[in-house]
């Protein structure tokens, strides 16, 4: 599943070459048309990411919401746009471009109070504007469950998906199982200015990248030939110890149990 820097990357990329314009919109494969006849025409006022969800706000109070989930990938073309490929369940089509969507987990109009809804109940997008971290930091200091299922709970972070949960912990030398409520202050404020860090390195890239020069103790380690420090690595780039994985809320997790507390 896509991670929030992908998101945020599609939402630039979309506002580009989208937002402003009146559009036509089609569903090839049919699951979208009576949708697609209420916005064709409509001006399409902007693209907004939000941890793992887009929000498409047109000018009549109308937003497509999309979660891509497993298998939901966007196609761009330049027009004229080629015969659709595949199942695709709307095509998006601008002045210059077109934008196919198939296989989404979730693509469905919403009014705005349906809208809120599904805001209110995600957490903070490290990729956002600058919030207030407290209500964030609450949550997990008074948890119980390990930092590794709540790193994936998008009710309490929004965005974070498996490869920067494990690397993100390595980073902060903090153990995937360590209960919540054992993770100082300091610790989560290092831990929230890295994943704001490397997800902005990731929408910037267009993939995820961490082994890169940030401001920690990791920069004197000799480089592995890797994107990751330690996600689905044999060894710990640290101590050279072997990486264990094992199975945390419904993901593979990787840490070192001798660099990691």
């Amino acid at each position: 599943m896509p991670e929030g820097h992908t998101i945020h990357r599609i939402a630039k990329d979309h506002q580009r070459l989208l937002r402003g314009q009146s559009l036509i919109l089609i569903s090839p494969q049919g699951r979208f048309s009576e949708e697609a006849k209420q916005l064709t025409g409509k001006k399409l006022l902007d693209i907004e990411a939000h941890g793992k969800h887009l929000f498409y706000r047109w000018v009549n109070q109308q937003y497509v919401h999309v979660h891509l989930g497993l298998y939901g990938k966007f196609r761009l073309h330049s027009n004229p746009a080629p015969e659709p490929r595949g199942a695709v369940r709307v095509r998006m089509i601008g002045k210059r471009h077109s934008v196919d969507l198939n296989g989404p987990n979730q693509c469905e109009i919403l009014n705005p109070a349906q809208y809120q809804q599904i805001k209110q109940r995600l957490g903070l997008d490290p990729l956002g504007d600058v919030q207030d971290i407290e209500p964030t930091w609450n949550r997990i200091s008074s948890s119980r469950a390990a930092i590794g299922s709540l790193l994936l709970d998008q009710s309490i972070i929004a965005g974070i998906g498996n490869i920067y949960r494990a690397e993100l912990l390595f980073l902060t030398r903090i153990h995937p199982e360590r209960p919540g409520k054992q993770i100082t202050r300091a610790e989560f404020e290092t831990l929230w200015k890295l994943t704001k860090e490397l997800m902005g390195i990731g929408v910037a890239q267009n993939r995820i990248v961490t082994v890169i020069e940030i401001k920690t103790e990791i920069e004197s380690l000799r480089r592995i030939q890797n994107r990751f420090w330690i996600y689905k690595n044999p060894e710990c780039p640290r101590c050279h110890s072997d990486v264990y994985c094992w199975e945390l809320a419904g993901r593979t997790i990787y840490a070192c149990d001798k660099c990691q507390l």
